[in-house]
């Protein structure tokens, strides 16, 4: 690969479309970004957003792209495209969108759904999954539209992911990336491929094979730039559309973490740990990996849903005085939320934060909520910030440790990416709350540069994934865990912090059934 080819990443992440550049090095060589501000939540909990908004703000961010640096659309080699999972896309037989995309971030369920065959409720009854089963029905955006919407869903000729939405605009082909299958969809998590003629998924959902895209591995060519595509974006028409995968998968692709012992920790909307590897691992029972963003191989992941949403709600309900004083310093406002931290010692003098803002489906379970424990008249908003970064950090601990005992293989080491990654106390935070050392990837946009690299391989520039990542990754800062903290951190993680949940579900049980909420 020579220094005059480039790979285009286009990422459509939750709060923006970025147009990314990298070279052969993995260096981001120009870089233009595209806020997504025209979300819609018409009733509480629902989120959607204009499907065309979606192109449209990947074509702006090319446009602005090419006015910055004209002379590079001439080295742009191939194209790839990585995004939020589980947004989902009707579109009719002319391949037109007919209702608002229905974001991950949207929480309705639907009122009714499909009873399974007789055999399959009795085994999910038999391996006490039969509320599981039920909330994946209800949760699914298929179901909903179908009972809510039915002229919708009977002029629904596709039903695509956004990621196979891009690629359909960019190329005009029904295709998406083996990589990008990650939401309510009758996919085999296991075979990676769409699920087998009799499996139970397609009788729990109303969704028939024939609206699903054609299925490629990442790192395959999978199109061209249409003409229309390059009139609109202003990417060379006939440029190589390469497969890649879903924003977390690329993310742990991109922070280099495909060896055995190093997990991908994101520090996003949702945070999560990953560990990527060849082996199948269900971190929790009947719970699956995600198709990672090397062919054939699983990223076994854990969520804390909303994670670092909560730091921006803090920021929001709590940050006047730290956002009133960098305006007025002209300086960035995460450096005084880094200050914010130090002012309280690890531990929070034992303020201890359980993140589960949004129920799970096995653990934590459908009842479960939020929780703060041990205030005292010692404490402080500062205490309170960071109780809120160690009660994520503990949880994701918690993840890493289940996905240890179940694969049977320790982790040994951290990669950090995501926006919370950036602040160098919720870095260090994490190397102790884990006792292990945290890295910072070098290149912020892992998530593009991981849709990069799967481009590099597609077109031969590299000779291998493990090529490709030798040049293209690199680590930037590295965290080591402090003893005094690490001892700290670990009496509560243990002591404290996991006996919540169990102590706690009682009360949530009750909550939930004197409040209807969440609903079952």
């Amino acid at each position: 690969m020579h220094d005059d080819e480039l790979i285009l990443a286009l990422d459509n992440g939750t709060q923006s479309v970025r147009a990314l550049l990298f070279d052969a090095q993995g260096t981001l060589v120009a870089k233009h970004r595209v806020a997504l501000e025209s979300y819609v939540t018409s009733q509480p909990g629902w989120h959607e957003h204009d499907p065309e908004g979606f192109w449209e703000a990947a074509c702006l961010a090319c446009r602005g792209l090419w006015e910055e640096s004209p002379t590079l659309r001439a080295a742009v080699r191939a194209v790839a495209v990585t995004t939020q999972r589980g947004t989902v896309i009707n579109l009719d037989a002319g391949g037109r969108p007919l209702r608002p995309a229905i974001t991950w971030l949207d929480q309705r369920r639907s009122p009714c759904v499909s009873p399974l065959p007789l055999r399959w409720r009795l085994a999910f009854r038999a391996a006490g999954m039969a509320e599981t089963i039920r909330s994946f029905q209800r949760e699914a955006e298929a179901s909903w539209i179908a009972a809510a919407q039915p002229e919708i869903w009977e002029r629904t000729r596709s039903f695509l992911l956004l990621s196979g939405y891009l690629n359909y605009r960019l190329c005009g082909r029904l295709v998406d990336s083996v990589g990008s299958q990650v939401g309510y969809l009758p996919f085999d998590f296991k075979r990676l491929t769409w699920a087998a003629e009799g499996d139970w998924k397609w009788a729990a959902l109303p969704i028939a094979r024939a609206m699903l895209p054609e299925l490629a591995a990442p790192a395959t060519i999978i199109g061209e730039v249409t003409p229309q595509a390059a009139r609109e974006c202003g990417i060379p028409a006939g440029t190589p559309l390469a497969a890649a995968a879903a924003d977390k998968a690329c993310e742990v692709l991109g922070s280099g973490c495909t060896q055995a012992g190093t997990a991908c920790l994101s520090f996003g909307t949702t945070a999560t740990i990953n560990v990527c590897g060849p082996r199948y691992v269900e971190a929790t029972p009947f719970l699956p990996p995600y198709p990672a963003a090397v062919p054939g191989s699983y990223n076994t992941e854990v969520q804390v849903f909303r994670g670092y949403w909560m730091v921006n709600w803090f920021k929001e309900q709590f940050g006047y005085r730290e956002r009133l004083a960098a305006e007025a310093a002209g300086a960035p406002v995460e450096s005084l939320f880094d200050d914010l931290l130090e002012q309280a010692p690890p531990g929070a003098l034992g303020l201890t934060l359980q993140p589960y803002w949004t129920p799970g489906v096995r653990i934590p379970g459908p009842e479960a909520k939020g929780a703060v424990i041990g205030f005292g008249d010692t404490h402080t908003r500062a205490h309170l910030y960071r109780a809120i970064i160690e009660g994520l950090a503990y949880a994701l601990r918690e993840g890493g440790e289940r996905i240890a005992r179940r694969s049977g293989a320790a982790i040994t080491s951290l990669r950090v990416s995501g926006g919370g990654s950036q602040s160098d106390a919720a870095m260090q935070i994490t190397s102790d709350v884990f006792g292990l050392p945290a890295a910072r990837p070098r290149v912020y946009e892992t998530s593009g540069l991981g849709a990069a690299i799967d481009a590099a391989v597609a077109l031969g520039l590299h000779t291998s994934f493990d090529a490709a990542i030798a040049a293209m990754t690199h680590v930037g800062r590295t965290f080591e865990p402090r003893p005094e903290s690490r001892e700290t951190y670990d009496a509560l993680y243990r002591r404290v912090y996991r006996r919540m949940y169990g102590r706690l579900r009682p009360l949530y049980e009750a909550i939930r059934e004197i409040t209807g909420y969440p609903a079952r």
